[in-house]
């Protein structure tokens, strides 16, 4: 009796912290593979929001890119939603046989394609969201952390809008957050390429990155917005915007806005690493040749 084995399609995933260089490396890969970019962060997705989530690369590319500018900064977006959109671009660029190459840093949209994941199907509950939104970061993490000590070592400390999904699923599910976020089968063959760092290094590159934002016009922009949105909004909370809406407000100066969101961000690109580094499939690379060696390799096989 013969035993027929799926092959399964297969994917590129390019990751690392923010200000790595991701964006530049999966665009030369798409360049090299005929590949085309389907966007893993969770900040690019927002219409309006360009210079503050580093999105104008990927915006001025020719390589085609998949879930940029995909909903409004006043509209909630789900992981399962995340998922749904991404799975449908990456069936589409396979159809069309060309290479899917998946490029971001939100950890959680990254594994929700990866490993398949089986996300729970919680109903929002908006009366508890309402309750919860009023609350502060602080208050709102001391809670997780009390209820689901798990997901709190791995959380964004500073994403409102994913403190309070976390804590509006485990009080529904009375049980861990992550604990529910089991596999299922794998649907594609993955290649995850990371991008190694010096902290060093990578904190000079957040700095002078936020800077370039500055001159490219960050402060343009955040005024734009905040004629338009509440500053309380889940898309509004992105580091820069937030530090910026701070300073627009009279709360703090302009060099103190860069000083922290530079501060902020690469406490945040270390917590991105954190949550990599448990991911031993992961190829941890620090030249485009090596990049190109392994995806080669990978798309031979």
């Amino acid at each position: 009796m013969i035993i027929m084995t799926q092959t399964l399609k297969k994917i590129i995933v390019i990751l690392g912290p923010t200000a790595s260089g991701k964006s530049s490396l999966a665009i030369k890969l798409a360049a090299k593979f005929k590949g085309e970019i389907v966007n893993a962060d969770s900040r690019q997705i927002y219409r309006e929001m360009n210079i503050g989530t580093g999105k104008t690369d990927s915006l001025d590319s020719k390589i085609r890119h998949h879930l940029l500018d995909i909903i409004a900064p006043n509209k909630l977006f789900s992981l399962a939603q995340y998922q749904r959109l991404a799975i449908l671009a990456i069936d589409d660029i396979l159809r069309r046989k060309k290479v899917p190459i998946i490029c971001g840093g939100t950890g959680l949209y990254i594994r929700a394609i990866v490993d398949n994941l089986d996300i729970p199907r919680v109903k929002p509950n908006i009366k508890l969201r309402q309750k919860l939104e009023k609350q502060t970061l602080a208050k709102l993490f001391s809670q997780l952390k009390k209820l689901d000590p798990k997901t709190a070592k791995i959380i964004d400390r500073y994403n409102k809008r994913r403190l309070v999904r976390a804590l509006e699923v485990v009080l529904a599910k009375q049980t861990s957050f992550t604990d529910l976020q089991k596999t299922k089968k794998p649907r594609y063959e993955v290649l995850q390429i990371g991008i190694k760092t010096d902290r060093v290094i990578l904190r000079q590159r957040i700095e002078k990155r936020f800077n370039q934002m500055i001159k490219k016009g960050l402060i343009e922009e955040t005024k734009k917005l905040l004629k338009k949105y509440p500053t309380n909004l889940p898309s509004m909370s992105g580091i820069g915007y937030l530090k910026i809406s701070q300073y627009l407000a009279g709360e703090i100066s302009l060099q103190e806005a860069v000083n922290r969101a530079v501060a902020r961000t690469y406490q945040y690109s270390k917590r991105q690493m954190t949550w990599f580094k448990k991911d031993e499939r992961i190829k941890w690379i620090d030249s485009l040749r090596d990049a190109i060696k392994y995806s080669k390799l990978f798309l031979k096989k």
